[in-house]
């Protein structure tokens, strides 16, 4: 009866943990708090946990926010867009990484500091740093503004006060693009990696 017992309790610890089998992610929501789309962080975290996700917290106020999973990615990326959704009654969109991916960007800006503008880097669907690059290559640009593409990732240096009456910034609000990238002040992405 012992050697029975034993044996059903190594079988019990051999289970696996879902809990540290879950990764920490960060989404990247695209189009918040313009155009008429009003999203409190701390209800927007609550949609997440409503979605099943945990550890939910957000960064800043532009639409990033942190969570816990083990599901893949590309099945919470349907979900999310879709609890979204229907719960601020608009077209989600979203990019989703893990704390690596997050760091690969951040750690890869090519572009010092310098007070006078700002540096971008995006998310988006695969190849979307040649698309942007395309776009900026054709488009007007003020003094100074440069882009670079680094280890995959689009990079663009704007003058501040500029960046959405640049013909580049003109070309991100475009429909067709809607849902293939967001992007966000490489400060932004060092705050989000000290919280992962």
């Amino acid at each position: 009866m012992d050697l029975i017992n034993k044996t059903r309790n190594m079988k019990a610890n051999k289970k696996p943990n879902y809990n540290q089998l879950a990764h920490s992610y960060c989404a990247f929501l695209r189009g918040v708090n313009v155009k008429g789309t009003t999203m409190k962080m701390a209800e927007t975290c609550k949609v997440f946990e409503n979605a099943g996700l945990t550890n939910v917290t957000s960064v800043l106020a532009s639409g990033n926010i942190l969570f816990s999973s083990s599901d893949t990615k590309l099945n919470l990326k349907t979900r999310i867009e879709k609890a979204l959704s229907n719960h601020f009654s608009y077209e989600a969109f979203l990019f989703i990484k893990e704390k690596d991916e997050v760091d690969h960007i951040f750690h890869h800006n090519p572009f010092s500091p310098n007070p006078d503008f700002h540096i971008y880097g995006f998310v988006g669907i695969d190849g979307i740093e040649k698309i942007l690059q395309a776009e900026f290559d054709k488009a007007d640009k003020a003094a100074g503004e440069e882009s670079k593409i680094v280890a995959g990732n689009f990079y663009w240096k704007v003058p501040k006060g500029n960046t959405l009456e640049s013909d580049f910034g003109k070309i991100l609000g475009r429909k067709n693009l809607k849902n293939a990238f967001t992007s966000r002040n490489i400060n932004t992405f060092e705050k989000v990696l000290k919280k992962m």
